[in-house]
């Protein structure tokens, strides 16, 4: 196996900008390019790579790094470039050894890098980032805690190794499930079916001018005016908007039918298209007849409906949310460990995420060795084979119990300890909060099914970044305090030293 290592890092005082001064060492990226492992996280986007096949790939750092600082500054693919070609910081941090104002690469190779990176490669990033946590939260402690916890890991493992049992549960483990939005136009039945039949008229038109035959009657002025006219009303009955959907099926149908009569008198018509346009073309075909059904069975929802000709792979997600019942994007199933983020689910297509509980257990386990103390999840997740699978792990959980109440009533103190236990819930509550607010988690523009994994992902990804970076600053204040104790007990030592011998 071929091990992937990045270039040594200069020292900071021999980086070369081109001017008097030197870069400042407490310079963010500075300090965020030392706390990376970036030859682990090379090896991952490695994998993605042929070995075979193609050119010699841009550097791994510049490509990982490159895609940080985009989802950090939360830019566009040009303004990441632009940013990076002036800024010395940035290219520093990709592990540049001068300034250069030429780009590092062309934006459009994003989209390449989107799609080679999926949510599973991200997800080994992002396990790198939690045992490297996982590492400084255990120096943060103090060595008699830490030599205790040595202890107990040994007498775990004799006790596992005599009794075979399994090693005591740790930490906590957070679950919810939230749906990053995709950036799409509120869809409606009226808006969806005038898109396609203004797409299919396009289409329509290339056809007929490629292979230089008349255009058939489209009755695509009628068609418009009747839309603007409908579109223009602010309080649409429901006999209005039925008739309106009506009108704009019977337009849309007339254009796929001239398409059908095209293509089977000219068997080679489809060379004329691209591969979007014959997608366009299809998804298009697969709207009209959804939209058809719904019409003639006057319902609103259908399986696998399809709500953006531009993006077919986004479905409706109904959450029940105030003000938001039906949300259209990726939903995904996240996992919080010590305010660590991980996405074990992602689907486009709607799904309950308690039936994944015991998938989310077991890759605690596989992570740190051991099963979670304690499981925080809300009452969806709280299924009578879930408490089954979590009684038998010996893991608690902050569910309800379910049955009468119990004979012997627990304590004020040990309902004090179950609701702050229930009550931490809320910190992945707020880790969507940061992730849609600050990261626009609700506003992803990829606009294919992969490269919307990646963007996803890649959110994350950066917030486990700065959680890390947090987390190392707080070692170092806290490793700082105990030096200048130590030095403040040694001077009163020496002082009540000299004390005593002048006396």
């Amino acid at each position: 196996m071929v091990n992937y290592k990045s270039e040594k890092q200069l020292s900071i005082f021999d980086f070369k900008t081109g001017f008097e001064s030197k870069l400042d060492a407490n310079n963010r990226w500075v300090r965020l390019c030392s706390l990376l492992d970036w030859d682990k996280l090379s090896s991952i986007y490695h994998k993605s790579l042929s070995t075979q096949m193609g050119a010699k790939g841009i550097d791994s750092r510049v490509v990982i790094g490159a895609l940080i600082i985009k989802y950090l500054e939360r830019k566009d693919d040009r303004g990441t470039i632009e940013a990076i070609s002036e800024n010395p910081y940035m290219q520093y941090f990709l592990g540049f050894d001068h300034f250069d104002s030429k780009p590092i690469f062309d934006p459009s190779l994003f989209v390449s890098i989107r799609k080679r990176l999926g949510n599973e490669s991200f997800d080994e990033m992002n396990q790198i980032i939690i045992k490297q946590a996982l590492t400084l939260s255990q120096e943060a402690k103090p060595a008699e805690d830490s030599r205790k916890n040595k202890e107990e890991e040994k007498d775990n493992l004799k006790q596992n190794e005599s009794t075979e049992k399994p090693l005591t549960n740790k930490g906590k483990l957070q679950m919810d499930a939230t749906v990053a939005d995709a950036y799409i136009k509120f869809p409606t039945d009226l808006g969806l079916l005038n898109d396609s039949r203004e797409k299919s008229e396009e289409l329509l038109d290339k056809l007929c001018k490629s292979l230089s035959i008349g255009k058939p009657r489209t009755y695509r002025i009628k068609a418009r005016k009747e839309w603007i006219n409908l579109s223009k009303n602010k309080n649409k009955q429901k006999k209005v908007i039925r008739k309106g959907i009506s009108q704009q099926l019977s337009y849309l149908k007339r254009n796929l039918q001239s398409v059908d009569k095209i293509l089977i008198n000219n068997p080679l018509a489809l060379n004329e298209l691209t591969k979007a346009e014959y997608k366009y073309l299809l998804v298009i075909d697969e709207l009209y007849r959804q939209q058809l059904e719904m019409f003639r069975a006057n319902k609103h929802s259908i399986e696998h409906r399809i709500v953006s000709i531009h993006q077919p792979h986004i479905r409706p997600i109904v959450r029940g949310k105030s003000g938001k019942k039906v949300e259209f994007g990726a939903k995904i199933n996240v996992s919080l460990q010590e305010g660590f983020a991980r996405i074990d689910q992602l689907s486009f297509e709607a799904f309950n995420e308690g039936t994944f509980l015991k998938d989310q257990v077991e890759r605690y386990k596989k992570l740190n060795g051991y099963y979670p103390e304690l499981v925080q999840t809300d009452d969806i997740y709280m299924t009578k084979e879930n408490r089954k699978y979590l009684k038998e792990n010996g893991i608690r959980h902050t569910g309800k119990a379910l049955g009468r109440k119990p004979k012997q009533v627990p304590s004020t103190q040990e309902k004090a300890i179950r609701q702050i236990e229930r009550n931490q819930r809320n910190h992945i509550e707020g880790k969507f909060g940061q992730s849609k607010v600050k990261y626009n988690l609700n506003k992803i523009m990829a606009k294919i099914s992969d490269t919307t994994e990646s963007w996803i992902a890649g959110i994350f990804f950066v917030m486990n970044i700065l959680k890390l970076s947090k987390d190392f600053l707080c070692l170092f204040l806290i490793r700082l305090t105990n030096v200048l104790f130590q030095k403040k007990q040694s001077y009163f030592q020496y002082s009540n030293l000299l004390m005593t011998s002048s006396i």
